[in-house]
């Protein structure tokens, strides 16, 4: 299944509810931004070794599967509200990425596009 078609299964879940009507723009962005504090919770206090067991840990996985889920999920339907095709916002933000960080300057390293 491509993008696109998830973007149509995830606005048709939501239109079988009726819950058009709560996912405003506003409201699905700041989903979005709920579902990944969420996220974050799942790492909060572990250290790099323990976020890497996390990789092995079946209930872990499951909780970052769902969390990640919730947030593709709200992205999409954000996109659909806008009318945004979702490869074209990747393959976008890839390309200004691409002109940002030139692999021969930043290569390695985590330096943010402002400081070289």
């Amino acid at each position: 299944m491509d993008i696109a078609e998830l973007k149509d299964k995830a606005v048709e879940f939501r239109n079988k509810r009726d819950w058009a009507q709560f996912h405003n723009p506003k409201d699905l962005a700041i989903s979005i931004s709920l579902e990944a504090a969420e996220l974050l919770e799942i790492f909060q206090w572990k250290d790099a070794k323990e976020v890497d067991a996390l990789k092995s840990n079946d209930k872990a996985l499951q909780e970052v599967k769902e969390e990640l889920g919730d947030i593709l999920i709200y992205s999409l339907t954000l996109a659909h509200e806008f009318n945004l095709n979702p490869s074209e916002i990747i393959i976008n933000k890839l390309q200004i990425n691409e002109k940002r960080y030139p692999v021969d300057k930043v290569r390695g390293k985590s330096t943010k596009y402002n400081e070289y």
